[in-house]
């Protein structure tokens, strides 16, 4: 059943996928199992497929979508075993940009990986972010642009978490189009990736 999942989730079978939880579930198989040996293998491949060029983000796209539908189920009964998540993100596209693809994609796979994931969308101020940072004390924030003209605000938002005095209590990692590694080390960034499977693992290695 586990490995019908996994299967169900890099075919992107977004209709089906609600049922075989539910059947995972009812064979007595715990939320638990079925992310850690089902969902999270299966967003691994994702990942490893496009980063070897043998998948596109369409293709990505509908196959987050599809762990998210059994994430969705899993979601309260975690929460009711006490299963602890590998980390918390805040994640959101930064003021002036109205791009949400690549964000949406990172925040499902993300969360595919384990993770607590607050997609506080698009056009995102400073304030905003240092907001929802107080307000959720997530372990990472994530920054999307898809602009040149937009990107200027990622150090605005680091320097709003500075003053706020938050800065210590997060890791910052950026990503988009026009954003590379120099540029994150310019503004002091934690971390860059170019792409969803990359944010993943970036991720994973930030907490």
């Amino acid at each position: 059943m586990l490995d019908k999942i996994k299967q169900a989730v890099l075919a992107g079978e977004m209709e089906g996928i609600a049922e075989l939880t539910n059947q995972a579930l009812a064979q007595g198989i715990e939320a638990r199992e079925i992310l850690d040996q089902a969902l999270t293998p299966a967003m691994d491949i994702v990942g490893k497929e496009y980063e070897d060029g043998e998948r596109y983000v369409p293709e990505m796209l509908i196959s987050a979508a599809t762990m998210k539908g059994a994430v969705t189920l899993l979601k309260p009964l975690l929460v009711e075993a006490g299963v602890k998540a590998r980390g918390k993100l805040v994640i959101g596209t930064v003021e002036g940009d109205l791009h949400d693809i690549g964000k949406d994609l990172v925040a499902m796979m993300v969360e595919g990986a384990g993770f607590e994931v607050i997609n506080i969308g698009t056009e995102i101020t400073a304030e905003e972010f240092v907001k929802a940072v107080k307000e959720h004390k997530p372990d990472i924030v994530g920054m999307s642009a898809l602009l040149t003209t937009t990107m200027i605000h990622m150090p605005e938002v680091i320097d709003a978490l500075k003053q706020a005095g938050l800065r210590d209590q997060v890791k910052v990692m950026i990503g988009g189009a026009p954003v590379t590694q120099g540029y994150a080390d310019k503004i002091g960034a934690d971390g860059y990736a170019p792409d969803a499977a990359s944010a993943t693992k970036l991720a994973k290695s930030l907490t």
